[in-house]
């Protein structure tokens, strides 16, 4: 249990750092930071409220069975981690002198179901809908940070990046613990080559 009491507060301070100092140096680059890296950073902010709003979303789908309550657990750990990014992308966003493009109302999930990457009638299959996203997060970051201009934000944004594949990792772990045959870390890299190692598929 102190365990569990240290570790959210640690990870609640290595967050509002990663805010802070993205804030910082966005106000530091000002108007000379690349108007491509504003982009980014507003196509991260989307991103992550997409995350936001599928966790919330699923969140009342899942069951009260003892499955149902440990993918609920982490689904409100990882949403809580979303919120954090967005927290500080909107920082970052708002000291180069814009306004944080503003959560839709609803995200279009239809891909994932369609290609059997989950679903919203299961716990399973929430989770492995979760997984998902959280994959294509990562490469998304993995992608768009690289091309940012301003090297230091680069540096900073890209701190998003191991937190992403870790929600993923940590995904794959509680179906390990289900079913020995699932590895948490099922490949040496996270990219597009491998990503249909990391899915899980209905």
């Amino acid at each position: 249990m102190e365990n569990e009491t240290r570790n959210p507060s640690r990870r609640a301070v290595v967050l509002a750092g990663a805010a802070g100092t993205l804030s910082l140096i966005a106000a530091r680059a000002g108007f000379a930071a690349e108007s491509s890296d504003l982009a980014i950073l507003q196509a991260a902010h989307d991103l992550e409220s997409q995350a936001i709003w599928a966790y919330g979303a699923a969140a009342g789908k899942l069951s009260q069975t003892e499955v149902g309550k440990t993918v609920l657990a982490l689904a409100l750990r990882n949403q809580a981690d979303h919120k954090a990014h967005r927290e500080a992308l909107a920082g970052a966003i708002k000291s180069l002198g814009a306004t944080p493009t503003p959560p839709r109302p609803s995200y279009d999930l239809s891909s994932y179901l369609k290609a059997g990457e989950g679903g919203l009638d299961s716990d399973a299959n929430i989770a492995k809908l979760a997984l998902a996203l959280e994959v294509d997060a990562a490469l998304a970051y993995q992608s768009a940070f690289g091309k940012l201009k301003t090297p230091a934000l680069q540096a900073a944004a890209g701190g998003i990046l191991p937190v992403e594949a870790g929600h993923a990792t940590a995904i794959r772990a509680v179906f390990h613990s289900l079913m020995a045959s699932v590895e948490a870390v099922p490949a040496a890299l996270l990219t597009a080559s491998t990503r249909n190692e990391w899915i899980l598929r209905v």
